[in-house]
């Protein structure tokens, strides 16, 4: 019995229809990343793991996916390794897929460093893979569309991307809200509830509230070591409300006696201050339960949610002061956001805000009624593709019946009827399929007859 074809969980197939949305959203995106100066670049998919691995966190160790070398990669595996899963992974698997693109873009910034000049903007459109468990919206290779800036410690870099994420779905017709917090006010908050060893701890339970609530995040910082007096003080800030400016005061009040809490706080201040400057249509708040799991964000840190369909961040990034000095390139601090374009995907379809006129394949087709026939459309449909009118010549000498069929199957709006009349009379009969409609125009009128 032959194989029943298959793909691995957690991926998709995306036929033409997909595809011409896929590619909607990488032109948004694109268009707009390039509008504020970014320049793109791509990296291979492939990385060395020592390059990916102690990057995103334990978390993220585990859902690494790793390439296992060639050969006999177990042979010199030694007993005292199969206690330390990052070890052996290091020694039967020099390399791993890419989990995110902002890794190795520190790692082609510090690469390339005498090539490139700073500050650098760069944006990115490539896929990741994620050894997570598949669920809706939540997949094992998907796109992501970055655009960082690095080289500058300006918050005018941050201000910029939200400009962009503001731009681009505006441009998409979505409503997101933006949200934003500071790892500085996370790290001040370890510090003030007495556990400033525990903040990887803390982010790491903390990113998790939206998914499993207020009371298994208790726990989990419980697990974590925490005392009932620490919890007491990080839970009313994860439960913060009021308007921006009233959560920076209240916060400011807590951390007062944290000097890296108050330069997170001033920092959000401030942020705040060229936000309302700038003419945001959007919906932007300050969440201070936003943590962002990854271990290298050091200053803002930024999440989009879609308001009007339930999935998760749409969006996600932040600062990141230390990530190319693991490479050996000290002091080069970095800012970015990442757009799912998958979940941008499933956001555009359910709200169905796909441009209605985005035509898939060919605007139209040309019957094909015999030798002649084909002969007599040949120069037209040239004429058409020279002028950047996408056409099709139907292949075989079927039924019309058919050809009819193809067109609609491939949702081809428009169909060139070609028969001996038409030849007689130096003619071409246009067919609109969504109305019905259809006229005989001359050889030469046929690209501005597409539109009726």
């Amino acid at each position: 019995m032959a194989q029943k074809p298959s793909i691995p969980k957690g991926t998709r197939d995306f036929g033409p229809a997909e595809m011409v949305g896929r590619n909607y959203i990488f032109n948004v995106v694109r268009e707009v990343f390039s509008k504020y100066g970014y320049q793109c670049i791509e990296t291979p998919s492939l990385e060395n793991l020592s390059t990916l691995l102690g990057k995103y966190g334990d978390e993220g160790d585990k859902l690494l996916f790793k390439i296992l070398n060639s050969g006999d990669a177990f042979s010199d595996v030694k007993p005292d390794m199969l206690s330390n899963s990052n070890s052996l992974s290091l020694k039967v698997c020099e390399k791993g897929l890419r989990y995110d693109l902002t890794v190795p873009f520190a790692r082609f910034v510090v690469q390339h460093q005498n090539e490139i000049g700073f500050p650098f903007k760069r944006y990115q459109i490539q896929p990741v893979w994620r050894a997570d468990r598949p669920q809706k919206g939540r997949y094992r290779e998907f796109y992501q569309c970055d655009v960082d800036v690095i080289g500058s410690k300006s918050l005018l870099n941050e201000l910029e991307l939200v400009q962009i994420v503001d731009d681009v779905f505006g441009k998409m017709g979505v409503r997101v809200c933006i949200k934003i917090n500071n790892r500085k006010i996370l790290a001040g908050l370890a510090e003030v509830c007495g556990a400033p060893d525990k903040l990887i701890d803390i982010t790491v339970a903390i990113d998790k509230i939206d998914k499993i609530g207020l009371d298994a995040v208790k726990e989990e910082l419980s697990d974590k070591g925490l005392d009932e007096k620490a919890i007491s003080v990080i839970e009313p800030v994860l439960t913060l409300s009021g308007t921006n400016e009233e959560k920076i005061s209240r916060i400011a009040t807590l951390l007062s006696s944290s000097e890296t809490g108050m330069k997170g706080v001033e920092e959000l201040r401030t942020l705040f201050s060229l936000i309302s400057g700038a003419d945001i249509r959007q919906q932007v708040e300050i969440d201070l339960s936003l943590a962002r799991g990854l271990n290298y964000y050091t200053g803002a840190i930024f999440e989009v949610k879609a308001l009007d369909f339930q999935i998760g961040s749409i969006c996600g990034g932040g600062r990141y002061d230390d990530l190319t000095g693991i490479f050996g390139l000290p002091n080069m601090s970095g800012v970015g956001i990442s757009f799912g374009a998958d979940r941008i995907f499933d956001v555009l379809t359910g709200l169905d805000l796909f441009p209605k006129d985005t035509v898939s394949g060919a605007k139209v087709l040309f019957t094909n009624m015999g030798e002649a026939e084909v002969a007599y459309s040949l120069p037209i449909a040239a004429e058409l593709r020279h002028s950047g009118t996408s056409c099709e010549i139907y292949p075989d000498n079927k039924k019309l019946k058919n050809q009819f069929e193809y067109a609609d199957r491939k949702k081809i709006p428009y169909l060139a009827i070609v028969g001996g009349d038409e030849m007689a009379e130096n003619l071409v009969t246009l067919k609109n399929l969504a109305t019905g409609e259809q006229r005989k125009v001359s050889k030469a009128e046929v690209k501005n007859n597409l539109d009726f």
